[in-house]
């Protein structure tokens, strides 16, 4: 089958981490990615821009670093969006047809969802997604495609993802000023999700859980759709300042001991084994033992797996989820952490990898938890000019320059002069719904086109 070669870039913009990623796709439909590049994040906390310049920065570097190894130039991005500042709730919504006996059409589904944009959320607060749970049909529930069916009242259910609106504004603003323009906005554990479950999984049930840095992301699926989001604001960040000031020793030091000996189980952790650590400014060098390393993961961990447990349970969910959790971001690598999980949780726990739909020579190196996010932009991209049949604007002229040999770099240090850039337009409302309703009429084997 002979097809126009698509790419797709994004930027993950995280508490510890800034991540551009540029791929394809093959003939089979599976991603292939061409470049990567991180930087450290210094300018976010707990997944919102506090400091647009340090951010900026780091943008550019990681951006222009992806177009040098890749040999593509592009001009338009697709962004996650997460922080503490994302809340959910759940709303009902429906309209009265003129004629009962015409067929339910898009246009009537779309007007639905349009008009839930219009609810009253507090002053400062946006709508992010509206997602539909189920239709109903005059009296006929559960319905998932309404379209073609007749009835007289056509009514949802509805979950509707909440941000604030200067933390998109300001991550839109970072991206601008990096010379780049959003393509959509897409909440980062809906892309973590995509890279890493299964579709059985989600029809089973099941809980995505990505820790990240400075926020721990929740999705719950059951039935094939998602049923509840929340961010947590507690990540890895909270477990190495706990070491850092249970310890008293710096901060590089407490994430160095928590990713090469850390334990999730104090009780798993040796009991002769210590760690040299050297003193501040001179001073002799401290030793920890491992076992008190352990303890001290351990008791804070177990308060995230708290929230995390109740954000499930507040989902109404919890008891359906034949799949259990999968766990995936960085800090999902934390030793002996699903062994802890299943004990607190009575769930069966796996660690997510985002390579479900990945291929190509660079699949080993991006099949990490941390990426997750990352690869899971590139797919939603990928859906995104799927739904409305748009092209990637890569280079000034719109066109696309294959790179001779398929590479993924991670370079953090190296930085490249910047490329002119050109902007698009903004993603529209009525595109934001398409996108949504395009995944749930999958499941019926409708294509929206």
């Amino acid at each position: 089958m002979n097809r126009k070669e698509e790419y797709v870039a994004a930027v993950d913009i995280g508490t510890t981490k800034i991540v551009a990623i540029v791929g394809t796709r093959n003939e089979n439909g599976r991603i292939e990615i061409l470049g990567l590049s991180k930087a450290p994040s210094r300018g976010v906390k707990r997944g919102v821009v506090l400091n647009i310049e340090e951010t900026v920065n780091a943008i550019e570097t990681t951006v222009n670093d992806v177009k040098k190894r890749s040999g593509i130039d592009f001009s338009e991005v697709f962004v996650g969006i997460a922080g503490q500042h994302i809340k959910s709730m759940k709303s009902r919504g429906y309209i009265l047809r003129d004629n009962y006996e015409d067929e339910i059409t898009k246009d009537e589904v779309f007007r639905l969802i349009e008009d839930m944009y219009k609810i009253h959320v507090d002053i400062g607060e946006e709508i992010i997604h509206v997602i539909p749970q189920n239709f109903i049909v005059d009296n006929e529930t559960g319905v998932k495609s309404p379209i073609g069916m007749c009835g007289r009242r056509l009514e949802a259910n509805f979950h509707i993802v909440i941000g604030q609106v200067a933390a998109a504004k300001n991550i839109e603003k970072c991206i601008r000023k990096a010379g780049l323009s959003v393509k959509d906005m897409i909440l980062e554990p809906l892309a973590s999700s995509d890279a890493c479950l299964t579709e059985d999984e989600k029809e089973a049930g099941v809980a995505l859980v990505d820790i990240g840095g400075g926020t721990t992301d929740i999705a719950v699926y059951y039935d094939n759709i998602i049923r509840h989001t929340a961010v947590i604001p507690f990540g890895g960040n909270v477990i190495t300042n706990d070491i850092k000031e249970g310890c008293q020793i710096l901060h590089r030091y407490a994430e160095q001991l928590k990713i090469q000996y850390g334990s999730a189980l104090g009780d798993l952790a040796p009991d002769d084994k210590v760690v040299a650590i050297p003193g501040i400014s001179g001073r002799d060098p401290k030793e920890i033992s491992f076992k008190s390393l352990a303890y001290i993961i351990q008791s804070r961990m177990e308060e995230i797996i708290d929230a995390i447990y109740f954000e499930i349970q507040n989902s109404g969910y919890a008891d359906k989820l034949a799949a259990g959790m999968v766990i995936t971001g960085g800090g999902a690598m934390l030793r002996h952490l699903p062994q802890l999980m299943k004990f607190k949780t009575a769930m069966d726990v796996r660690i997510g990898l985002p390579n479900e739909h990945l291929a190509g020579p660079g699949k080993n190196e991006i099949n990490q938890p941390m990426y997750a996010t990352s690869v899971g932009l590139i797919m939603k991209g990928f859906e995104f000019l799927d739904t409305y049949h748009k092209t990637f604007t890569a280079g000034k002229k719109g066109e696309f320059v294959r790179p001779e040999k398929q590479t993924v770099t991670v370079d953090e240090n190296e930085n490249f002069s910047e490329d002119e850039k050109e902007n698009e337009e903004k993603v529209s409302l009525t595109d934001r719904i398409k996108s949504l309703l395009m995944k749930m009429f999958e499941i019926e084997d409708q294509k929206i086109s």
